[in-house]
């Protein structure tokens, strides 16, 4: 990005917010990486249900387990699941929508045809089927969230891939012999990567949010390992005890959602400057 596209971005308020909570959740993830102020597995029952306080910023859980710690080390936790099971969407379902553009007929409509018949099963109750046959755990969650965005990225494909096989230079390729194949990858994928940049960024905001609820339910990321979800899960008990239990990773999981979604909003405006001139 030259100087000129970065001091353009910085300026428009969605991107600018958005970029800063979604930097500072990445600069959590790597920052417990090489430091806690505590280890976030060790419990010390003797430190259990403290209030936030110098030894403690965000206090003790019911096992005496920094908080702080955890949520640290849980931004590793739901930024892997996120990018990974995104990232499996967004291969798959983008090939499947340039397949399904490029040859159209039967082809097309099983492709379709397929989408369709995935939505009928969103992430939380894939995730309950995955979890029948090979056990709860983060793996889970990927598979769950991933086979959920591939309808997304393919529908989202298709149609914008549909567009661009109808405009004047794809003809015109056409017409100098190039083949489906070729003019996939050297016109029509170029110009949808935007639209597909974009919907990468929200579905990574709905992949968080997501992780955080099938960890709540117990079918994600298992313990010993610190998750924004399950920490909502056990905090239920000690609501009116300890109401931080609960607050922290819920501005956390808040964070890292509004951060994405806005910044989203911010990279759909800025890759489209007529939507920007229409607000």
């Amino acid at each position: 990005m030259s100087g000129n596209h970065l001091a353009r971005a910085l300026r428009h308020p969605s991107f600018a917010i958005g970029a800063a909570l979604s930097a500072v959740v990445v600069l959590m993830a790597l920052l417990s990486l090489v430091w806690t102020p505590y280890s976030a597995l060790d419990i010390v029952v003797a430190n259990k249900l403290k209030t936030p306080s110098l030894s403690h910023l965000l206090g003790t859980d019911h096992f005496g387990r920094d908080v702080f710690s955890m949520i640290l080390v849980g931004a590793q936790n739901s930024l892997l699941v996120g990018f990974v099971a995104v990232g499996i969407g967004m291969l798959t379902g983008v090939a499947l929508g340039l397949l399904a553009s490029a040859m159209r007929g039967w082809v097309e409509e099983i492709v379709m045809r397929l989408s369709d018949f995935t939505f009928a099963f969103p992430a939380i109750l894939s995730a309950i089927m995955i979890t029948a046959i090979f056990g709860p755990g983060a793996v889970t969650s990927i598979i769950a969230i991933g086979i959920f965005n591939i309808p997304v990225f393919a529908r989202l494909a298709r149609g914008s891939a549909n567009a661009i096989w109808a405009r004047e230079f794809v003809l015109a390729a056409r017409a100098a012999g190039k083949d489906r194949a070729r003019i996939t990858f050297e016109h029509v994928l170029p110009n949808i990567t935007s639209v597909i940049v974009v919907q990468g960024t929200i579905s990574f905001a709905i992949a968080i949010l997501a992780e955080a609820a099938l960890s709540y339910l117990g079918l994600g990321t298992q313990p010993p390992f610190p998750s924004w979800g399950r920490m909502l899960n056990e905090a239920q008990t000690f609501m009116f005890m300890a109401p931080h239990l609960a607050v922290f990773p819920g501005m956390a999981i808040a964070v890292a959602v509004l951060g994405l979604n806005l910044l989203g909003d911010g990279l759909r405006d800025l890759l489209d400057p007529r939507l920007a001139r229409q607000r």
